[in-house]
């Protein structure tokens, strides 16, 4: 059961007013029975440059990359010309939007969604009669 899938086109209205190509990030979904963690590989970008954000279902990633160049060169030739990340996910009943949490180390976003209370495994206890 995949709790978190990709979205496509279902940007919030202030999204899709902005034209701007973006890059989209490289992203590892790993779930288990208490929750998903996602990983985006995210080079270049500080933690300032960085907004994740939840708006209803959405799981809204947005970066900026600071690749600097040194003063007095310029760049002949790069392979990446674009200079933002952008990718939208769309966040299950299952997940609890409320308790997201993230950390950015080394160029690798790491997001962790926990799964709400009515989906974690839970034990029955049996009682003998």
């Amino acid at each position: 059961m995949n709790a978190l899938t990709q979205s496509q086109d279902k940007l919030p209205a202030q999204e899709q007013s902005r034209d701007e190509p973006a890059l989209l990030p490289p992203v590892d979904v790993l779930e288990d029975a208490t929750g998903i963690t996602l990983y985006a590989d995210l080079p270049g970008v500080p933690k300032d440059k960085l907004q994740l954000r939840v708006e209803g279902d959405q799981l809204m990633l947005e970066a900026d990359l600071a690749l600097s160049v040194p003063q007095g060169m310029e760049a002949q030739y790069a392979e990446v010309r674009l200079s933002r990340y952008r990718r939208a996910f769309t966040l299950s009943k299952e997940l609890d939007a409320d308790k997201v949490n993230a950390e950015l180390t080394q160029g690798i976003l790491r997001v962790r969604i926990p799964k709400a209370e009515h989906a974690q495994p839970r034990k029955i206890d049996v009682r003998l009669s």
